[in-house]
């Protein structure tokens, strides 16, 4: 009895293995790679500010050097550098200024895409933005609609900086692999049936013992 017990095991774990690593090659093989440049316009004050500082230390100058003071943005992201270029989205989040010495913004974003080809889908930024590098990397870590389940990273370039009235524009260059709504749908579908015939085939080898 012990003996079918530990082959009913073995057994168990190998489908359950084989199934695993056959998802994953799946999985692999279905990831589109996507490549896109656009430009956020990261204004604070103009008529038209889309970031605002909305925390602070009591009684010290809520302002982009200042730190531990929390934005909350609505900037625009645009095809050219140009503030009044066409839109393709926009950056919904906050950034804080998280170092002592006032150097690095820590982004917490989803970009939202309003253009025709992205319409309504999203990707989810977080990183470091020490913007006085001339690059920056931050990463994408999610995504929805056409880019569920998106990995990557986007390089940060300040082509525009006005320090004392708090205004810049900042070029994305960004690369993401991800899966579209329909091949994730199907992935799922085909790691649900690959289960169900693993465990049909550990039932007819019990059988058997």
């Amino acid at each position: 009895m012990a003996t079918k017990i530990v082959t009913l095991s073995l057994i168990f774990l190998l489908a359950l293995a084989t199934s695993s690593e056959a998802s994953k090659y799946q999985y692999i093989q279905k990831l589109k790679e996507t490549n896109m440049m656009f430009y956020m316009q990261d204004w604070e004050t103009s008529a038209n500010a889309t970031a605002i500082p909305v925390a602070g230390i009591p009684n010290e100058r809520w302002w982009i050097l200042g730190f531990g003071t929390v934005f909350a943005t609505d900037d625009k992201l645009t095809m050219g550098i140009e503030r009044n270029s066409s839109e393709v989205g926009r950056a919904h989040g906050i950034y804080v200024n998280s170092a002592l010495d006032g150097s690095d913004l820590h982004l917490l974003m989803s970009l939202v895409f309003t253009n025709k080809a992205y319409n309504g889908s999203t990707f989810e930024i977080q990183g470091a933005d020490r913007f006085y590098l001339k690059y920056r990397e931050v990463s994408v870590v999610s995504g929805t609609g056409i880019f569920r389940l998106a990995r990557g990273y986007a390089t940060l370039e300040t082509v525009f900086l006005d320090i004392p009235n708090s205004n810049a524009i900042v070029r994305w260059n960004v690369t993401v692999f991800h899966t579209t709504k329909k091949l994730a749908y199907r992935g799922g579908f085909e790691k649900l049936k690959t289960a169900s015939i693993d465990y049909q085939t550990a039932s007819i080898d019990m059988n058997a013992l």
